[in-house]
């Protein structure tokens, strides 16, 4: 299930994974809108989420590590961000841009630094 992104012109995100952290929410409080992939990481769920147009992919499972060499096929500005406790397989660690160990850095760290880096 996805919801869908209403404002390009801003920093926007995917959250793609369940977000304990609720990195989400803290984007969404700096004015970042936010779509939701719950579930499998599909092409499918990536289009419909709105992957093509937004800045970022925030994934929070690893297990869904696949997903980024499709999301960055569908739109190869994205910037990639893993935030999870655990490693990326190395096939796709080349292939995220930024990688993001929850035990490090707070939400609300992470929101403030993603808002600023993208929508340029």
């Amino acid at each position: 299930m996805a919801d869908d992104i209403t404002d390009t012109d801003a920093t926007s995100a995917v959250i793609a994974g369940p977000d304990e952290h609720a990195l989400g929410e803290e984007l969404a409080e700096l004015g970042v809108p936010v779509s939701r992939i719950e579930g499998v990481v599909s092409a499918d769920a990536l289009e419909t989420a709105g992957i093509a147009d937004v800045d970022l992919l925030v994934l929070t499972d690893v297990e869904e590590a696949t997903a980024i060499p499709v999301a960055k096929e569908l739109n190869p500005s994205v910037t990639v961000v893993t935030y999870s406790e655990r490693s990326l397989p190395e096939f796709v660690a080349a292939v995220a841009d930024l990688a993001i160990d929850p035990e490090l850095l707070s939400p609300v760290v992470v929101a403030e630094e993603l808002s600023s880096t993208g929508g340029d």
